[in-house]
């Protein structure tokens, strides 16, 4: 193994002062990047031949911890706050050296990739990691060149030294680790974490930043299909409402499960492969997330079953937040390349545990910017501390922690593009029916499945529709497959004044929330309050 890695030429590292580390693996293969996994400790063999990692401390990302460097391109265009963190450019200089100087002495992998399966707005990526896990990652998430150039420079590059811990009272940072994006160097570099969705979520802050603020693109979180008659379908939503589910459609095949860019030609995935959740995972649940996990593939953060290689997906003890990460030609009906055409229909999908919000309802464009800015769910807590109520969860677009720019840039691009290509956009509640959480049910994944077939097969075209007094939703009257009594909420709940009231609940967050985003939009976007008793 040692002389296939001495045959390949070292790429151009000099831009990074890495042109003498101890030694540089390029552009390994899997199979190399596993055994030398393997072989420095860093990982196990499942005995599903996927590859079994752990990423140390942490075991997610760490907003507080990523920072955007503060310089002529950034100061007045990114959204400043607690989601985008200043940096100082000075800061970043001292510590890159550090960083740079800590890699030369030990050896380091180095990747060549692109993010953009769209040729138009492709964006050459150098990954150097310290470890080889890391760089199988790079590998599986990131898009795969067919030929790679060692001696050329690409557009940005993604350093990961997890070893490597800073010191916050003399580097800038809040604590030992960090991630910091620096746009007139093009550099994210990444510290004292192993966590791999650092390198993943990185490059997204990137697109989201260049894609609309540049080139009036819209970045998306989001997962997309697309049918047998080419009509692609996006999906948005927040964790545990479904996205992965219902976007795994066997008669539609997969574009991308998480990032897209949606330009005047095109729905484009930004990545190369998928990075799926594993809890609970089974292959009745999700067949093709279970069916990828296989050689080639990286698990993160799992346990097995005591005495043997068997993954445990429900045991939790290091993380709720186990991951596999596998190229998206896992997946045994991905779209390759992952190009298509704009959307037809657009789901904003809500675990809305309250049980008030319609199952499936029409958005307006304004309403689709709203709700989009708004990106409303509900989490339960479960068994934590006791707690059993539902906790209201926004974040914008569906993506805040990822958004440089205000979200009202994305807003405007959505509402933009769904006029000018008449999409229909639809808000489907996966959430609780018939009371809230506690009381009532969750609704039931066939049904929820019937709707969205019924909103892509255009049979809810011709229906009659009503709106809900409170939200002003467009409510359809009948859909094939599912029990007309369900279509209006109220409906399901025994106690009607208990609805009016739970639903007013929910309104008032709405319109609390959205205070922070009034004075960005125009009127047309706010929430009608006046249809609120909130003591009826």
């Amino acid at each position: 193994m040692n002389s296939m890695r001495l045959s390949k030429s070292n790429p151009d590292l000099h831009y990074l002062n890495l042109d003498n580390a101890k030694l540089i693996n390029y552009q390994l293969s899997p199979s190399e990047l596993i055994e030398i996994a393997i072989c420095n400790g860093e990982a196990y063999l499942a005995d599903s031949g996927a590859l079994a990692a752990d990423t140390g401390e942490f075991t997610g990302r760490s907003p507080r911890d990523r920072f955007i460097v503060c310089d002529k391109i950034t100061e007045e265009s990114v959204w400043w706050g607690d989601i985008n963190i200043k940096f100082s450019e000075l800061e970043f200089d001292s510590l890159f050296i550090k960083v740079t100087q800590y890699l030369t002495e030990r050896k380091i992998y180095v990747r060549d990739a692109y993010a953009c399966a769209s040729e138009e707005f492709r964006l050459n990526i150098r990954v150097v990691t310290e470890t080889a896990y890391q760089n199988l990652f790079a590998n599986n998430l990131f898009l795969r060149p067919a030929h790679v150039d060692p001696a050329s420079r690409p557009e940005w590059t993604i350093i990961a030294a997890p070893g490597f811990k800073a010191n916050p009272e003399i580097d800038g940072t809040r604590q030992a680790n960090f991630c910091i994006i620096n746009f007139t160097r093009q550099i994210i570099l990444i510290g004292g974490t192993g966590y791999t969705g650092e390198i993943k979520k990185g490059i997204f802050s990137v697109l989201n930043f260049i894609l609309p603020h540049q080139h009036n693109v819209l970045s998306m979180h989001c997962s997309a299909n697309i049918g047998a008659e080419g009509d692609t379908a996006i999906f948005f939503g927040l964790s545990g409402t479904g996205k992965t589910t219902l976007s795994a459609d066997p008669d539609r095949r997969l574009i991308g499960d998480d990032e897209h860019g949606w330009s005047k030609n095109s729905v484009f995935n930004f990545e190369g492969g998928c990075y799926a959740k594993c809890v609970d995972l089974s292959p009745e649940k999700e067949p093709q997330i279970y069916k990828a996990i296989r050689y080639g593939s990286l698990l993160e953060n799992i346990n097995f079953i005591e005495g043997t290689r068997t993954v445990d997906f429900n045991n939790i003890e290091k993380t709720e937040n186990t991951r596999v990460a596998y190229p998206i030609n896992f997946i045994d009906n991905a779209f390759i390349p992952s190009v298509a055409s704009g959307p037809k229909n657009i789901f904003f999908l809500t675990a809305d545990a309250f049980g008030v919000l319609p199952p499936i309802s029409r958005l307006s464009p304004a309403q689709a910017m709203y709700h989009f800015i708004s990106g409303y769910t509900a989490k339960v807590a479960g068994t934590e501390a006791g707690i059993n109520e539902p906790q209201v969860t926004f974040s914008a677009c569906f993506g805040k922690a990822f958004l440089p720019l205000h979200p009202t840039k994305y807003a405007e691009l959505l509402g933009r593009n769904i006029e000018r290509y008449g999409v229909n956009v639809w808000l489907i509640n996966t959430g609780w029916t018939g009371g809230e959480y506690g009381t009532g049910t969750r609704m039931k994944l066939s049904y929820t499945r019937a709707m969205i077939a019924a909103a892509l097969n255009g049979s809810l075209q011709d229906v009659k529709f009503e709106e809900h007094p409170l939200f002003g939703l467009a409510m359809p009257l009948t859909c094939p497959g599912v029990p007309s009594e369900i279509l209006n909420p109220r409906n399901t709940w025994k106690d009607k004044q208990a609805y009016d009231l739970k639903a007013a609940g929910l309104v008032e967050a709405f319109v609390s929330n959205f205070k922070q985003y009034s004075k960005y939009t125009d009127n047309e976007l706010l929430m009608d309050e006046s249809r609120v008793n909130v003591n009826a």
